[in-house]
């Protein structure tokens, strides 16, 4: 695609689109320990370059054969793994279905690859990977590695990391008694990467400045210094 005809958002992050996901678990160990919600919200761009919240797919999780599900981590999330009122689907079905929704959202927005966003991404980001592999998912649409972590962004834009003082900072209404929803909170952790990007582009942060291209001469010059 040449550059002329690349939309304003696969413009914007070189191609990547990010996507915000949450996850709620029952540890911290990816490899054994059960995903019990997750929660992806896609973005979308306006004319002038200004990042919003497009819409959000959200699953209850049942725990997949084997897991390992601390008490503690329950007791934190709030969460009954195997109540019947959560409506809970298979991970495989939650994970190809937010595939499948990153995949038509990513394409519409002329971007090549989907990145993850989320608040401490290493985490978020380690428990879908895991998933992915464990359900032997080959088409995905996300980096393996690449991540965007709104917690850096926030520490370095609203001198704040905490997820609810970063939103509150940014004047984001954060519901403490919602919290530790995956639903609530990637849809608070989008308005925060909104936010954030759209307040560097208001400050003068981008687009950048075109940058002249190095003749021969300059390098001449350089190598004379």
């Amino acid at each position: 695609m040449a550059e002329t005809e690349q939309t304003l958002f696969s413009q914007r992050f070189r191609g990547f689109f990010p996507v915000v996901i949450d996850v709620e678990t029952a540890g911290f160990n990816k490899d054994t320990d059960a995903l019990l919600e997750i929660a992806a919200s896609v973005l979308k761009m306006d004319e002038h370059g200004e990042l919003s919240l497009d819409h959000t797919l959200h699953f209850h999780v049942a725990p997949f054969e084997g897991a390992n599900i601390e008490q503690s981590a329950i007791e934190f999330n709030g969460i009954d793994p195997f109540s019947p009122l959560r409506g809970a689907v298979p991970e495989a079905d939650a994970i190809k279905e937010i595939c499948k929704m990153v995949r038509k959202a990513q394409k519409a927005a002329g971007c090549s690859r989907s990145v993850i966003v989320a608040h401490n991404a290493a985490f978020d980001h380690g428990f879908l990977n895991a998933a992915i592999e464990r359900n032997n998912i080959k088409r995905t649409p996300f980096h393996p590695f690449v991540s965007f972590d709104t917690t850096s962004l926030a520490g370095l834009a609203l001198g704040q990391t905490v997820l609810a003082k970063a939103c509150r900072t940014a004047g984001i209404e954060f519901d403490n008694n919602q919290a530790h929803s995956a639903l609530y909170d990637t849809e608070r952790t989008a308005e925060l990467f909104c936010y954030i990007v759209n307040k560097w582009k208001a400050l003068g942060g981008w687009p950048l400045p075109p940058v002249e291209p190095v003749t021969e001469d300059d390098e001449t010059k350089a190598s004379q210094e």
